[in-house]
């Protein structure tokens, strides 16, 4: 079995541990992210990693990067530095960043996270059936689960601290935290990027059904993607050979994990989806590592 990397511990000056990456400083204006194997869910950190996880969405993420950045579609800039992560750490520390890791412009992170739904499913899908809308933006009636919408629309989020929910907003509230500018330019490029690598993705045999981005500011105030983008941790792609609408189609993401924390008893009732998370099991680990190696192998192949 992979090796797997929970935590990672290397003599830089740590910035910030999230949900999946550690991040450290490389002087002023660079940062190594370090993609562990953690899987969050829920947001909450699960205590068991998936073995390869980290190298996996990091080859994910390079992959989008190259097809929708200057080389590719060029639809906005990104924090890639090109730089080789394995330039800024000791001898000893290589192994714990090699095939994982990515060294970055240090940003400004922007308070939103940038999320399209070209389908209805997950959180959507609960609030149109309860109101007829996603986020404030109204939708036909009629649709069901896993409806293809008749336009991706963008529904933003209020990014939370880590143990806590991103909170659901309007386009509306957006503007009112980081000014009409900024937030119409990351609501149209977020829409362009997803429709970029849809039409990438179903040649694969893949649809993204949503996803989420993020942005921040260089030192000269350029919108510029971050973090990682269009990865099974931060999107829902669905195999298009058994796609029906009406049903949940099966995921190449974490929502494997989802399910079954959906359905645990602890104690006799349902996880309250609070610290600490219920252990998941060897084989549910081994489905869930083998999820993501599919979609990482259909998108490149």
């Amino acid at each position: 079995m992979t090796s797997s990397l929970h935590t990672s511990t290397l003599s830089l000056p740590l910035l910030a541990r999230g949900k999946v990456r550690d991040n450290y400083a490389v002087g002023e204006d660079r940062i190594l992210m370090v993609a562990s194997d953690r899987l969050s869910a829920f947001d909450v950190i699960l205590g068991e990693p998936i073995p390869g996880k980290g190298a996996l969405l990091t080859r994910m993420a390079l992959f989008w990067f190259d097809k929708l950045g200057p080389q590719g579609a060029n639809i906005c800039p990104n924090h890639l530095t090109g730089d080789t992560p394995e330039s800024v750490v000791t001898p000893a520390e290589v192994a714990q960043v090699t095939g994982r890791s990515m060294l970055v412009k240090r940003l400004k992170p922007l308070p939103v996270e940038a999320v399209v739904r070209g389908y209805l499913a997950g959180s959507g899908w609960k609030e149109y059936q309860q109101n007829g809308a996603v986020c404030g933006v109204p939708l036909p009636p009629g649709l069901r689960l896993a409806s293809r919408l008749p336009a991706p629309i963008y529904t933003p989020a209020a990014k939370a601290a880590v143990g806590e929910h991103d909170e659901n907003i309007t386009f509306e509230r957006t503007v009112e935290m980081i000014g009409a500018d900024l937030a119409g330019r990351i609501r149209d490029y977020s829409l362009a990027l997803y429709q970029a690598a849809c039409e990438i993705a179903i040649q694969k045999g893949i649809i993204i059904a949503d996803t989420k981005f993020e942005f921040g500011l260089d030192q000269d105030g350029t919108l510029t993607l971050m973090d990682e983008v269009l990865t099974p941790d931060s999107s829902r792609f669905w195999p298009a050979e058994s796609y029906q609408e009406g049903s949940n189609p099966p995921s190449y993401d974490k929502q494997f994990v989802r399910d079954w924390l959906e359905q645990v008893q602890i104690d006799g009732k349902p996880w309250s989806k609070t610290p600490p998370a219920p252990r998941v099991p060897d084989a549910v680990i081994a489905q869930t590592a083998a999820k993501y190696r599919e979609a990482l192998a259909r998108l490149t192949a």
